[in-house]
């Protein structure tokens, strides 16, 4: 496993170095965004982490595409809670939490932990067959700063992460287009921990069946779905509110 990662785009760099800034090995950074960058450049360079201007052509070679933004950071591999950490801050917090069960698209995963980010989830677990699921670089910038402010853990048995979070007391609601429990009006409740599956397949039979409750986004029926990523926003905008509201 690499001991460093790279992170590429500007608002989730500019994330990374403010709330990770110990873990930054190096900045490289485009004329352009160089204003916009300015604070964050002099801070780290009182750190004595090297920041250098580069062209566009070596920056692309850094982060391995041109969707950089021109803003590219190589940091110490981010650190992954344990599922006993999560469950214990999960418990502890009352904390509104998101899983995803083997949701890979990077775009997909990407607007789903900015939206969580943006409403207030504290917490997010990725579940995918193993090896260890990660985050792709593409979904970090997707996700614009929002991965830097979720409490992040993953797990290649989602099942089993989230029967040990029930037993702690976490509340599973599962998400399925067929539920009949319409979500706009479900209980919620704290701590709890909303399980969106792949777009396909929807949750796994395992996943499912540790869910508490199962909800739909009710439509016109014009289409038979909402993309994941839309769901997901649409979701914990209402949930996280609610669950507010029933404290």
């Amino acid at each position: 496993m690499s001991e460093t990662e790279i992170v590429y785009g500007l608002r989730a760099g500019i994330a990374l170095c403010g709330k990770r800034p110990d873990d930054v090995v190096r900045v490289g950074y485009a004329g352009e965004v160089e204003r916009d960058v300015a604070d964050i450049v002099r801070a780290l360079g009182r750190r004595k982490v090297p920041c250098r201007a580069m062209t566009a052509r070596d920056l692309d070679r850094v982060a391995g595409t041109n969707h950089h933004e021109g803003f590219v950071v190589e940091a110490r591999a981010r650190r992954w809670a344990t599922m006993k950490e999560l469950a214990e801050r999960m418990a502890k917090t009352e904390a509104v939490g998101i899983a995803l069960d083997r949701v890979r698209n990077p775009y997909n995963v990407g607007a789903i932990l900015r939206s969580a980010a943006f409403f207030g989830v504290d917490t997010a677990l990725l579940g995918a067959p193993a090896p260890h699921p990660g985050l792709d670089p593409t979904a970090v910038r997707v996700a614009e700063g929002g991965v830097e402010h979720l409490f992040m853990s993953r797990t290649t048995d989602l099942a089993d992460t989230l029967g040990r979070l029930k037993e702690r007391g976490v509340r599973i609601v599962g998400t399925d287009g067929h539920a009949k429990e319409d979500a706009l009006g479900a209980p919620f409740g704290r701590p709890a921990m909303l399980v969106l599956g792949n777009e396909r397949e929807g949750l796994g039979p395992r996943v499912r069946a540790q869910c508490d409750l199962l909800v739909a986004i009710r439509g016109s029926g014009a289409v038979e779905s909402l993309n994941v990523a839309v769901a997901a926003g649409v979701l914990v905008a209402h949930l996280t509110k609610r669950a507010s509201d029933e404290r």
